[in-house]
Parts: C-alpha cells; sequence; structure tokens
C-alpha cells in the first residue's frame, strides 16, 4: 500500500504509507505550515507517560481489555525511550489548545499498538486512538498535565546546571579573595574592595537562582488529569479519576497530586507565569553578570578565556563571545516570558486556548537556560585574574583615600587628595605611606580589612 484513506467528522483524508500518524494528525499537518519549530521531545514524552497512566488506571477498573492495554503501555514506553519521535511531525504553534498533538499521540499510539498486535495500520475496529487510547480522557487534562512533567523535568536539569555555576564562582571567590582592586560604582571608580567579593556576589545571585530553580517545581506538582472536558471530570468514572493520578505517581516517581478544584486547574495558567518569571530572574542575573565581566575584561582586571579569534578584519582581535553569547540567551528567555504572560492571560473561561505557545515558550527558556549554564560554567572556570592591573587602578585612584577616614577624617583626607594633585606624583598609596605611615595604610587596605564588615573601635579591639 502506498497510501490509506481515513474518515472523520469533515469527510475523508489520504494518509501516506509507513506512518503511525492518522486522519487528524494529517489535518493539522496540512493546517499549521506557520514555523520549523516542533514539539519539545520532553513534552512527547510526557504526554506518552500520561496515556500510560491513563491506559493502566483504565485497565484494572475494566474499562478496558489486558491485551489492548498492553499494546498500548508498551508503544506508550517506546515513546518514553525517545523512539518514533519522527512520527510527531506537527507545528508547535497549533490552534485548538493542544487538541493536534493529543490526537498526534493518540493516533502514533493506537498504530504502533496494532503493529505489536500484527494488525494492519488503520484498523480501528480492532483499537481505536480515541474510545481506546483516549479513554476517558481530554486534551484539557492529558496536555497540561504533561506540559508540567516536561517542566519538572527540566527544571531539574536546570537546578543541577546553574548549581555547577554556582560552583564554579565560589572556587573564583576563593581564589581572587586576597587581590584588592577599586569598586566602581555609576561607572566611576570607587572605594577599594577584593576581587574575590565581587565575585562572591557574582556566587550569591546564582546561588538564589539555584533555589528558586529547586522549589518552583512545586507549583506544579498539582494536576488536573481525570478533570476531562473543564474540570468536571464529565465522562470519566470517579474510581478512574482517584486512580489515574496514582499511576502517574508511580511511573514518574514524582509527588504529583490531583488538584482540589480541577476546574480552576484546567482554566488557568498562571502557575506556568510564575515558574517563567523564575527563569527571567535567572536571564537576568546571567546577563548582569556576563556584562560585568566583559567590562572587568575590558579593565584588564580579570582576562576572560580566549575561544575563538574575534574579528575578519582585525588580526589578534579575540571578543567576549561566550558572555555575549549569554546576554542574548537571557534576552531569549525574557521575550518567552513575555509570550507565557500574554499566552496564560488570554485563556477564555473555562480554557486556555494558547497552550501550545506558552508550553513552547516555557520549555525553549528551559533548555536555552539549560545549555546557557553548561556553556557559561566553562568559561566562568578559565577566568584568570591580573593582579597587577588591579594594584595599578589602586595605586592611582583618590577613592582609595575613602577607607582611611575613620582614621584620618574627612578634612585630612581632602588635604591630602588635594596636595597629591598638586604634587603630580603618579601613586597615591607611596604618598599616603609617606604621610602617614606604611603600617596604617596597609592595614586599611589589606583584604582581610577591606572584606570585614566595618571597621572596629578601639573598645571592640583591633
Amino acid at each position: 500500500m502506498t497510501s490509506r484513506v481515513e474518515k472523520d467528522l469533515l469527510g475523508e483524508k489520504t494518509i501516506p504509507a509507513g506512518v503511525y500518524w492518522g486522519i487528524h494528525t494529517q489535518r493539522a499537518l496540512d493546517n499549521f505550515r506557520i514555523t520549523d519549530y516542533r514539539t519539545d521531545p520532553e513534552l512527547i514524552k510526557a504526554l506518552a507517560i500520561v496515556k500510560k497512566a491513563c491506559c493502566l488506571a483504565s485497565c484494572e477498573l475494566g474499562f478496558i481489555e489486558s491485551e489492548k492495554a498492553a499494546a498500548i503501555v508498551a508503544a506508550c514506553d517506546e515513546i518514553m525511550e525517545g523512539k518514533w519521535l519522527d512520527q510527531f511531525p506537527l507545528d508547535a504553534l497549533q490552534g485548538g489548545a493542544g487538541t493536534s498533538l493529543n490526537m498526534n499521540m493518540n493516533e502514533v499510539l493506537a498504530n504502533r499498538a496494532l503493529a505489536m498486535l500484527n494488525k494492519e495500520t488503520g484498523r480501528y475496529d480492532v483499537l481505536h486512538p480515541i474510545e481506546d487510547v483516549n479513554l476517558h480522557q481530554s486534551t484539557n487534562d492529558v496536555y497540561p498535565t504533561a506540559v508540567k512533567i516536561a517542566c519538572i523535568a527540566h527544571l531539574r536539569a536546570l537546578s543541577a546546571a546553574v548549581a555547577e555555576v554556582q560552583g564554579v564562582f565560589q572556587k573564583k571567590e576563593k581564589e581572587f579573595a586576597s587581590i584588592v582592586k577599586l569598586g566602581r560604582t555609576e561607572l566611576q571608580e570607587a572605594v577599594p574592595m577584593t576581587l574575590g567579593s565581587e565575585f562572591s556576589a557574582f556566587a550569591e545571585a546564582i546561588a538564589r537562582d539555584r533555589w528558586r530553580t529547586f522549589k518552583c517545581e512545586e507549583r506544579i506538582r498539582t494536576v488536573n488529569l481525570g478533570g476531562t472536558a473543564v474540570g468536571t471530570g464529565l465522562t470519566a468514572p470517579r474510581s478512574y479519576i482517584f486512580l489515574v493520578i496514582e499511576k502517574l505517581r508511580e511511573i514518574t516517581g514524582l509527588g504529583l497530586a490531583r488538584a482540589e478544584n480541577l476546574v480552576d486547574h484546567t482554566a488557568n495558567t498562571d502557575p506556568f507565569v510564575e515558574i517563567s518569571g523564575i527563569l527571567q530572574a535567572h536571564a537576568s542575573n546571567l546577563i548582569k553578570i556576563s556584562n560585568d565581566l566583559r567590562i572587568l575584561n575590558l579593565l584588564g582586571e580579570i582576562a576572560l578565556p580566549k575561544v575563538q579569534t574575534g574579528s575578519s578584519i582585525m588580526p589578534g582581535k579575540v571578543n567576549p563571545v561566550i558572555c555575549e553569547a549569554t546576554i542574548q540567551a537571557g534576552l531569549k528567555v525574557m521575550a518567552n516570558h513575555s509570550l507565557v504572560c500574554e499566552s496564560a492571560s488570554r485563556g477564555t473561561l473555562q480554557i486556555n486556548e494558547f497552550l501550545p505557545i506558552l508550553s513552547f515558550a516555557i520549555l525553549e527558556s528551559l533548555r536555552i537556560l539549560i545549555n546557557t549554564n553548561g556553556m557559561f560554567r566553562s568559561y566562568v572556570a578559565g577566568i584568570q585574574a591580573s593582579p597587577e592591573n588591579c594594584e595599578n587602578y589602586i595605586n592611582r585612584s583618590p577613592a582609595i583615600i575613602t577607607a582611611l577616614l575613620p582614621h584620618i577624617g574627612y578634612d585630612k583626607a581632602t588635604e591630602l587628595v588635594r596636595d597629591f594633585s598638586k604634587s603630580g606624583k603618579g601613586n597615591l598609596k607611596n604618598y599616603l605611606v609617606q604621610n602617614l605611615g606604611k603600617e596604617l595604610v596597609e592595614k586599611v587596605l589589606s583584604p582581610l580589612n577591606l572584606t570585614s564588615l566595618g571597621y572596629r573601635t578601639d573598645e571592640e579591639g583591633t
């Protein structure tokens, strides 16, 4: 056979030979030719997980024959292992709140199960995509549940990746702990600090991202599976509604729970907005840190790893390309957050019709951040400090005299800066040593003093 013909409400459609999808998928394939975007493989796997849980629950309760159920479950297992991804060809942007992808899954599972039963593709009189594979389900409960499972898988991978970035920044914090440098505010020289403390701020920001990413999984452990079309569970047996979530927990090993208000969780998608906001916060930190590293590299206080030549016309030029790529990744995540917010807000009454673009945006952001953190970690690990350049800025900057204010007062400090400027001498630190003594200046500008919390009075001890 070179093709087969299937029927639906709208009539007949020719389906190519050698594919497991059917008429509903073919119509969607013809209708939605918008982008080159495809469904995240993790979402396809998650949807197969949901279908497996539904099938096991229905079989245990006697609603589907064990032979059929075994074939459907085996087909689900194959997709969960990453097989048959080429049988999910639909554009990620599609109308219908995810119905097309749900039907794509139903048809692929049905036809793959038929093959396992030694039946021809399309023999829906033996095993039906809707009556068997989609039994007791609606797109409106299985699709959001699958999106949450896929998000959890990516969130765990992201949390691990962020933890590694945090670790390399903490190593740099210790490595650079004794290097005194100028702080800078408003892109102007400010009071002295250490390079280690500067990197500690990077590490702490990433640590907060790690914690937020780890904790936000809790926001999507509550699912609406069993709610069917609008969250009332219409057409699903009560026994199935209670059992299916147990099967889902067994398969995933996740602490999933059925929502107390299934109508709410079918109609509202704000938990995804909350998670996307956390991803945006992480993107914001990555952008800020990357830009700071570019500035420190420009100043010569650090040397970023050289990973590729930077110009097609200027020999020897090397650019901070990993920082620039990280910034661009962060900007994309921020743009995706706007899509998540907008699509969540445009749901109407008992459904969110725009879940396909919402799920695509949030899952893309997760993948981007996972990959970006892996790239960024290796880059940060290769950063080298330049203590000499840091010291040169310290030696010539009037800003360092601020550290001496508790010892000499504002007026004396102003006088010293004014006299130094008139003298034309190039090394302020040496000038201060000559006027105030080596012991005081070195004590005040020591890494220990600069990183301690304030200064101690005579009563508190030295």
